[in-house]
């Protein structure tokens, strides 16, 4: 049997001047596994310890809040004082053990999809959330300069733990990707208005994060592209911003797309689609081939429904990605770069059913599928004793 060479896939790829192994990167994904108050806990560095040694390139960490009122649910680790410092720094040498792995801290504030009891939500418009009928508190000019803050200081502790760069969530409707939709941002002081003032905070907290962590550290984002939603942020504005932030500096750009609303109210919404079939898949290729023009040398880290490792390395070669990111495969198969490498190239495990987001609702996530298969097979055993 002829075997079929993953060229592209497990060549080496530069995110700024931190070299990755391979292309592969694991996306950022809620794990609800951080103890009270935000602490790292042994099981959260257990489950990147499985995904580094099952060969991911670049691991970007669930959802970091930045500070208490920041939050987006239980179990959410944090990083705004230096509390948090000890258990961030274990989980990062342990993922470091481990082939070369490289580790991004994701940095997020849930802005008016804040759901903490204690902390109404804020944006940065009184736009209601139709699917929570909250209407988040507009934040002042003040409050947003002091959010920037601690992203900038959130990032700062990601550098002394020794995390290989920091990817800003300005995605999927929280607080950065409010002020980038004309939906949910209808300010008109410097935060509001026109495409250059609606990113303005993302071009703030690049550069005030610049001063604190030098120029070799590198800054990326998950770059909302598609509100999926009527009166949204679209891939034209996308076009745009993604320019802004290539000129600021940013070293990397995730695509994404789909708000708290469109995963409510749409059928199939972003960006958890439902894949049936191989047409399914890939399904932000199309947005990634728009903004890769404008890129220039900043890497385009395409994510959403990717599970062919043939086409993954198509589009590689392509160039229309730099990088292939995934979620839902991983949780399933944490080991699945490895099985790709060692020659078993048939598409990942995952159906993309999204049940491993319903368990996020009440705990840990994890694979249904895949857990009920492994049920399955140990009472078959104990059977056949």
């Amino acid at each position: 049997m002829v075997k079929i060479e993953l060229k592209y896939l497990f060549s080496p790829g530069k995110i700024g001047n931190v070299q990755i192994k391979n292309r592969i990167v694991r996306s950022a994904t809620y794990e609800r596994r951080a103890m009270k108050y935000g602490i790292v806990s042994e099981k959260l560095i257990e489950f990147y310890r499985e995904l580094a040694e099952g060969g991911t390139g670049l691991i970007i960490t669930g959802a970091i809040g930045i500070d208490p009122k920041a939050t987006g649910g239980p179990d959410q680790p944090y990083l705004f004082n230096d509390s948090h410092m000890e258990g961030q720094k274990k989980l990062v040498k342990t993922v470091h053990e481990y082939s070369e792995t490289k580790i991004a801290a994701q940095f997020v504030h849930t802005g008016r999809q804040g759901t903490h009891p204690k902390y109404p939500s804020v944006g940065p418009s009184p736009i209601e959330d139709k699917s929570t009928k909250q209407i988040p508190r507009e934040l002042t000019t003040d409050e947003i300069e002091g959010i920037v803050e601690n992203f900038v200081s959130a990032s700062q502790r990601a550098y002394e733990c020794e995390y290989d760069m920091v990817q800003m969530h300005g995605a999927h409707g929280y607080l950065l990707s409010n002020f980038l939709s004309p939906y949910t941002n209808i300010r008109t002081d410097e935060y509001g208005g026109n495409i250059l003032k609606r990113t303005k905070i993302l071009v703030d907290i690049y550069n005030q994060s610049r001063d604190e962590v030098g120029k070799n550290f590198p800054i990326t984002i998950k770059l909302q592209t598609d509100d999926d939603i009527l009166g949204g942020l679209n891939l034209a504005d996308a076009v745009e911003i993604a320019k802004i932030l290539v000129e600021t500096g940013y070293d990397a750009i995730e695509p994404s797309g789909g708000i708290g609303e469109s995963i409510t109210m749409n059928k199939n919404p972003l960006p958890s689609r439902f894949i049936k079939s191989p047409e399914d898949e890939n399904y932000f290729l199309e947005s990634a081939k728009k903004l890769k023009p404008v890129m220039k040398d900043c890497p385009l880290i395409l994510v959403g429904g990717i599970k062919n490792p043939l086409t993954a390395d198509k589009i590689l070669e392509e160039k229309s990605a730099d990088f292939i990111s995934m979620s839902r495969p991983l949780i399933y198969e944490p080991d699945l770069p490895n099985r790709w490498k060692s020659g078993d190239i048939s598409p990942a495990k995952c159906v993309s059913c999204n049940s491993c987001f319903m368990t996020m609702m009440k705990g840990e996530v994890y694979c249904v599928v895949k857990s009920r298969l492994e049920k399955k097979r140990l009472k078959k055993e104990k059977l056949n004793k």
